[in-house]
Parts: structure tokens; C-alpha cells; sequence
């Protein structure tokens, strides 16, 4: 802390980082007109998918905030892209190959994308709301001007957590939504003294240490790596020898983060949010359908296995989708690199695809059981505030670690003594 506030640079670069922070939760203390604060309440107290909207919300949608969407559309505008380039080779391209203008133009597209998408998500959640409702004495023009002003407010977010990655340090994206994640924790901790009972201070306190010990699980996963050890051929040009050097190729554990966690999420919740919304509409033969849909779904045993499996499949995939075998053995190639008692080419990629399932295994098997944590808890406590929330854990601990690491670069970069 002592050389972080020594150093003029690095302090501008907190300072700058915490004013846009304060911004953020300004905007999300200020809610949209005729919202009902009871019913929005009780609505969020029973539904899992707008808890999980309210993580990547930055904490913005619990109140409706004019900044309610955060930065879930840019998030979902950068997933729809990547997954785009395993169907169009160009878009692979300028993603995998053209270097950093090619990520400058991908992530233009993604800007692009992410507006339409937040006129989408805020006609959706804000009719949903409206039918729950939580939203009252709406005309038109009202609605109208809902929607825009929530879209303005997620383009608006979307430039402040680029402002973020420019400016001050590390992704800014991730930075708002673990300040939205933060600034939740003194609520969640007094709502859990208001609620427990003095009988339950033994179960707390070996929840707090069972707390303690899965963060650093997630911390040892998330750093994890399986190195691939890499050499240099010699090449000699005169009397000089360039290259014969050893080095290695880093392999994470956990390569595809919480992605898989937001995916299984969005195809689990999503057919409940749309059972629930016609639950009310045709017949009663096709209402008792419904609602034995929503209860199969809302089944604590169901829900769980699905999630686990769901999460666990999307692991593999989105590995498969941004870490390509065959790119790293063509690029080891080219520059003049091998791994050692392997050809170059096809026989490396099959090695490097052969060390990634096997670690990926144990990827895909850490996420399904972090995702499943919160149910896993609730269950064995059998109280509802005593819970470890996998998504939010997960990106706690990721944005804490790169900021770090950062952070501490920028110090050995001043002060390399």
C-alpha cells in the first residue's frame, strides 16, 4: 500500500479507478419511475435468474436502477461473437490472427451488438416487471422512455468499464461488477446477524470456516496450470548461436473462467422465466402444464443435477471454442519452437488437445460443483442467508487475483530494487 500511494502514477491510476466506481453506484441508487419497492422485494426474494441478472448487474437491478442492465449486454454481445467465430472463419480470424487491431475491431463489434441487445433485455425485463407488478400507472411514453433511458444506461456502463481497462488497471468490465458484488456484502452480513438466533452460532461459525476454506480452493483452481514444457531450436548464423532456449507453455486448470456458469444459468432459468409468464395465458389444461413444468424445474434435486451436468458440458465447449490445439502448434512452429520428443505440426496439437481434456476434466468438475455450492449449503443448513454464491466467488476471486498481479507489476516496473 505504502509504494501504491508512492508512486504518482499508480495513485492517479486508484483515484481514477475509485471516481468512476462512485459514478457507477450513484447511477445505481437512482431508479426508474413507478417502481412498486415491496412487490420488487418480494419478486427478487423467490427468483434465482434476476438474482444472478443483479450479479452482472453490478447490484444495479435490485432497486431498478436507470442503470439496471449493467453491463450484462456487452457481456452477452462478446459471448454471441465468440461463439460466432467457430461458424464464420473470418470473424476467426480477425479474433485469433490479426493480432491486436483485429481485437480492437471484434471488440467494435461487440459495442455494436451489445446495443440492440440492451433494447431487447430492457423491453423484456421491464414488461416482465410490469406484469409481476412491481411496475405501476405506466402509459407508453413511459415505457417508452424506460427502455431508453436503461439502454443509454448500459451503453453508459459499457464505456465506463472500457474507461476502466484504459485508464487505471485491470479489466474494467470485471471491476464493476465485483464492485456491484462488494457493495452488497455489509447488507448481506447484517441481514445475517438480524436473522439468526443464538442457537445457531455453532453452525455459523463452522460455515464461516468452511467459507474460508472453499475460497481458497477457488483460489489454488483458478490459479492452477499444467506446464507444457516448450525449446527453442539453436540456429547458427556466422560465429553467433541464436535460440536453443527452454521455456514452457502454461495450460490452466479452469481456461474457460465463469463463462459455463452463465451459460448453464441462461438455459436452465430462462424456460422458467418464460413457464411463469404463460402461466397465466390459454386454458386450464395448459396452465396445469405449465405449472408442472415451473414445479419440475423448481425441484431443490432437478435443479442441481441439471446445473452440474449443464455446466459441466459448457466447460468443454467454450474451452473448445477459445483455446484452438492446432493455432498453438501452428504458432510454436513458426517460431522455430517444439515440444520436446514431439514433431512439430498435427502430433503436437493431438498432444496439447490430449493434456487440455485431461485438465479440463478437472476444470469442468470444480465449476459444476461451485455452481451447485449455494443449493448444497442451503440444504445442509436448511437456512436460506447462509449462502456461498458459486458465479459471485468465482469472479471475486478471479478480479482479486488479476488486480494483484497488476498491481504488483506496475510496482516491480518502479521500483525493480
Amino acid at each position: 500500500m505504502r509504494l501504491i500511494f508512492k508512486s504518482p502514477d499508480l495513485r492517479k491510476k486508484i483515484l481514477f479507478i475509485l471516481g468512476i466506481l462512485m459514478v457507477f453506484r450513484i447511477g445505481a441508487a437512482i431508479p426508474i419511475p413507478g417502481v412498486d419497492v415491496l412487490r420488487l422485494k418480494s419478486f427478487f426474494a423467490g427468483n434465482q435468474f434476476f438474482g444472478l441478472l443483479n450479479i452482472f448487474s453490478g447490484g444495479a437491478l435490485d432497486n431498478l436502477s436507470i442503470v439496471m442492465l449493467g453491463v450484462g449486454p456487452y457481456i452477452t454481445a462478446s459471448i454471441i461473437l465468440q461463439l460466432l467465430t467457430m461458424i464464420f472463419p473470418a470473424l476467426k480470424e480477425l479474433y485469433h490472427e490479426e493480432g491486436e487491431a483485429g481485437r480492437q475491431k471484434f471488440n467494435q463489434y461487440s459495442r455494436f451488438l451489445t446495443v440492440p441487445l440492451a433494447v431487447l433485455q430492457g423491453f423484456g425485463l421491464l414488461t416482465l416487471l410490469e406484469r409481476q407488478g412491481v411496475l405501476t400507472n405506466l402509459t407508453f411514453f413511459d415505457r417508452l422512455t424506460n427502455v431508453l433511458v436503461v439502454t443509454a444506461g448500459a451503453v453508459f456502463l459499457m464505456w465506463l468499464g472500457e474507461l476502466i481497462s484504459e485508464y487505471g488497471i485491470g479489466n474494467g468490465v470485471s471491476v464493476m461488477i465485483f464492485a456491484g458484488i462488494a457493495a452488497g456484502i455489509p447488507q448481506a452480513v447484517r441481514q445475517t446477524f438480524f436473522a439468526m438466533d443464538i442457537s445457531q452460532l455453532p453452525m455459523i461459525v463452522g460455515f464461516l470456516i468452511v467459507a474460508a476454506a472453499i475460497i481458497a480452493a477457488v483460489v489454488v483452481i483458478t490459479e492452477g496450470e499444467r506446464p507444457l514444457p516448450v525449446s527453442y531450436a539453436k540456429r547458427i548464423r556466422g560465429m553467433k548461436v541464436y535460440g536453443g532456449m527452454s521455456t514452457y507453455l502454461p495450460l490452466k486448470v479452469n481456461q474457460a473462467g465463469v463463462i459455463p456458469i452463465i451459460f448453464a444459468l441462461s438455459i436452465l432459468l430462462f424456460p422458467q422465466m418464460i413457464f411463469n409468464i404463460l402461466a397465466g395465458v390459454g386454458g386450464a389444461s395448459l396452465q396445469n402444464v405449465f405449472a408442472a413444468l415451473i414445479n419440475f424445474f423448481n425441484n431443490l434435486w432437478v435443479y442441481a443435477v441439471l446445473y452440474f451436468i449443464l455446466v459441466f458440458l459448457f466447460t468443454y465447449f467454450y474451452t473448445a471454442v477459445t483455446f484452438d490445439p492446432g493455432a498453438i502448434s501452428q504458432n510454436l512452429q513458426k517460431s522455430g519452437a517444439f515440444v520436446p520428443g514431439l514433431r512439430p505440426g498435427r502430433s503436437t496439437a493431438d498432444f496439447i488437445e490430449k493434456i487440455l481434456n485431461r485438465i479440463t476434466l478437472i476444470g469442468a468438475i470444480f465449476l459444476g460443483l461451485i455452481a451447485v455450492l449455494p443449493l448444497a449449503v442451503r440444504a445442509v443448513t436448511g437456512l436460506a442467508f447462509l449462502t456461498i454464491g458459486g458465479t459471485a466467488l468465482l469472479i471475486v476471486v478471479s478480479v482479486v487475483l488479476d488486480t494483484v498481479k497488476k498491481i504488483e507489476a506496475q510496482i516491480v516496473m518502479r521500483e525493480y530494487e
